[in-house]
């Protein structure tokens, strides 16, 4: 793990030359997914750090983000000035996620999962494209920081009567009484938010509209991860007392799937929708990881990675057709297959990808997912059915609202796509479609 940390921390000396940044963010995530193929629990120990199955997958889908997110933010590079400094922050950005993904200390995990939150807010501040960009940004600092306080005073009183913080420990809350779940409700409530939980969700809207390309693909794609990597971090703590919360979690996150995927119906921001999205998938990913069964943390873990590549895709194709027509109302962004229909197809693909279509990753784990939950309850195929039922109704929505119907801007021609296009979404497409192959890959061992 520390030649991986060198090697990115090298990267930052190129912070002006582009080209050089994007092809060795690639290359170190191939020879990551080379050489990291392995049969054990926990591996490449040392430094406080550490890796398993889950964060092989996370440390992998981070690099590969980055990459594509840089790829895709040309219009920033043609300032040298300010693109040298969006490259440090992105590779910053990076640094801290390959530390949260992989310390083995609670504490230091708890430092590296806020530290994430500065890199973001600079993007968002200093690169994004509306003067509200300023409301969102504080609106993701306070949201975060209000619900990962008592997390920090919780990781303080772990140590005093554990006398350890280290990750995967034996000790566990064993008494169901008022303290305890006070103690477990303060450990999950920051990651819950972060994931994010429905109620807790109005930061994430905000703060996708007003990002960068970069920013909303490297939030959607990565940073929403942290929260369901929590949850598996944390949940084997409270183990027992999570026994008589599941109900709580699986009606939460089920209802506010199908109350969220309801709004979808009538948004009419294109990055606004797709943000919802991330909203309505989390919704079953908090059900599967609440069950703490093989098949919800599996199921769970697969889809966090494929809605990761999805999403990611679907941001960086709304950003092409916003940097073509200046506007992200699908009202009047609409009739794209006539306009650019060479970007039809990736429309296509990736709108499948989200609503769950084989042979994507997306399918395979809301299967598992599916099977856990009603596994645990036959009551939850109900809200199932219907979150399911909705999920493929919003992205058929999406897709035909923007690609159908009459062009009412004044624009009368552009580039339908370019090499570069093509190439980032192909590289957004092909993980998602051809992992499944290999889906042993991404099985979390618990």
């Amino acid at each position: 793990m520390l030649k991986l940390l060198i090697a990115t921390a090298v990267l930052m000396m190129f912070a002006g030359m582009w080209e050089v940044v994007q092809f060795f963010l690639f290359v170190l995530s191939f020879l990551f997914f080379l050489k990291c193929t392995h049969d054990f629990f926990l591996y490449k120990l040392g430094y406080m750090m550490g890796m398993n199955y889950l964060s092989f997958a996370l440390i992998l889908l981070s690099f590969w983000v980055v990459g594509l997110s840089v790829c895709s933010s040309q219009k920033v590079k043609k300032n040298e000035y300010f693109s040298k400094g969006f490259l440090l922050f992105n590779l910053f950005l990076l640094i801290c996620l390959l530390l949260t993904f992989s310390v083995m200390n609670y504490l230091f995990f708890y430092i590296k999962f806020e530290k994430s939150l500065i890199p973001t807010l600079i993007l968002i501040l200093g690169w994004g494209y509306q003067p509200e960009r300023v409301q969102a940004g504080l609106y993701m600092l306070f949201y975060t920081l209000f619900a990962s306080l008592p997390l920090l005073i919780c990781i303080f009183m772990l140590y005093s009567v554990g006398g350890s913080l280290t990750i995967g420990m034996p000790y566990k809350i064993m008494d169901l009484n008022f303290e305890s779940m006070l103690w477990y409700i303060s450990s999950v409530f920051a990651f819950l938010v972060k994931l994010p939980m429905y109620l807790f969700h109005i930061w994430l809207p905000k703060a996708h509209v007003e990002a960068p390309v970069a920013g909303s693909m490297i939030l959607a794609g990565v940073l929403l991860k942290l929260g369901g990597y929590g949850i598996i971090r944390m949940l084997p703590l409270f183990s027992f007392i999570n026994k008589s919360f599941v109900w709580l979690w699986v009606s939460l996150g089920i209802v506010g799937g199908v109350l969220v995927s309801l709004m979808c119906l009538r948004e009419v921001d294109i990055k606004s929708l797709i943000a919802y999205f991330s909203v309505a998938h989390m919704g079953m990913v908090l059900g599967g990881l609440m069950t703490s069964s093989w098949w919800g943390m599996t199921g769970s873990l697969v889809v966090m990675v494929g809605h990761g590549l999805c999403s990611s895709g679907l941001f960086c194709l709304a950003n092409m057709v916003y940097e073509r027509i200046g506007t992200r109302s699908m009202l009047i962004g609409k009739g794209l297959l006539s306009f650019m229909p060479s970007m039809g197809l990736w429309w296509f693909v990736l709108s499948i990808g989200n609503m769950g279509a084989p042979p994507t990753l997306n399918f395979a784990g809301e299967v598992q997912i599916l099977c856990s939950l009603i596994g645990w309850s036959k009551v939850t195929m109900i809200g199932l059915g219907m979150l399911l039922f909705l999920s493929a109704s919003y992205t058929i929505y999406m897709y035909s609202i923007s690609q159908h119907g009459l062009f009412y801007s004044l624009l009368f021609s552009c580039s339908p796509g370019k090499i570069r296009e093509f190439l980032i979404l192909l590289l957004h497409w092909l993980p998602l479609n051809v992992l499944i192959v290999k889906i042993s890959t991404l099985t979390f061992m618990p």
